[in-house]
């Protein structure tokens, strides 16, 4: 029987067969064993391990369930976001499989919509505009607007997530593709602050240095009360999960909502912001 050596080193792609292939000889299994464990043919198998099919989702997460690795910090599908999510910043993919799991989601955001709350039409013009800048590729720029769905997909579970959301003043006024897109992404925010498991704040200009932070910064409280935080610059982003690093932010958010104006203003300011738009 012939057996393709493989390289780990090739690529993302090369290390996830490489990582599938010792995973499974190291319990002895031949391919058409972990294929029936899977629910996938061997042929299927042979082609992942050796880097002629690329794994999806559905894919990376059984494996992680036949080899016990879910709900570790090395898991197969986090090695599957990073090959697929390849052009989005360090630690954001890791960070987007814990967001779809947590329990309380607090984020603040500067100059654009969150991806939370995109719509798609929103979230296909910043892509498209990444393109033009020669950032991200065509492909990559498909990639990001289908993560957008994705993560938004994620928060419709039982039980829900609690999301707070507080928008520095800049997100709803400065225009994204046209009245329509911008009138359009409005009105969403103002639906999602009806939700009976959000909250959206607006943190306005007038706030000055009081605003606590500058750059965007996402809180999770998972099920277990665990917290972690991913913070990000232009070039790179950090997931922290040590919690005498965490609580600082999550004091500072805390005071960034009670400076912040009420739901009800916010909303409010938003409509007014609308009319500029139409």
């Amino acid at each position: 029987m012939n057996r393709k050596e493989l390289n780990p080193e090739a690529g993302p792609e090369a290390a996830f067969g490489a990582r599938l292939r010792s995973s499974r000889e190291e319990r002895g299994w031949t391919q058409e064993a972990l294929g029936e464990k899977l629910g996938y043919s061997s042929t299927h198998v042979s082609a992942v391990e050796t880097g002629r099919k690329i794994s999806t989702m559905r894919f990376a997460r059984s494996a992680d369930v036949v080899f016990g690795t879910a709900g570790t910090e090395d898991t197969f599908e986090r090695q599957w976001r990073e090959i697929r999510h390849g052009s989005l910043l360090e630690g954001f993919p890791e960070y987007v499989g814990y967001e779809g799991r947590a329990a309380e989601i607090r984020l603040f955001e500067v100059g654009v919509v969150p991806g939370l709350l995109q719509t798609p039409e929103y979230a296909s013009v910043l892509a498209e505009s990444a393109v033009k800048r020669g950032a991200i590729t065509a492909d990559q720029a498909c990639e990001r607007v289908a993560l957008v769905g994705e993560r938004q997909a994620a928060l419709i579970r039982t039980p829900s997530p609690v999301v707070f959301v507080v928008l520095d003043e800049s997100c709803i006024r400065r225009p994204i593709g046209g009245s329509a897109v911008m009138d359009a992404q409005l009105a969403r925010l103002a639906e999602f602050a009806e939700l009976p498991t959000t909250v959206l704040q607006i943190a306005p200009f007038g706030m000055g240095e009081g605003r606590p932070f500058d750059l965007p910064l996402y809180i999770l409280t998972m099920a277990d009360r665990s917290l972690m935080s991913y913070a990000e610059s232009a070039q790179r982003g950090h997931l922290e999960r040590d919690i005498n690093s965490v609580l600082p932010m999550l004091t500072a958010y805390h005071q960034l909502q009670a400076e912040a104006v009420s739901q009800a203003a916010s909303v409010a300011m938003i409509h007014q912001a609308r009319k500029g738009t139409s």
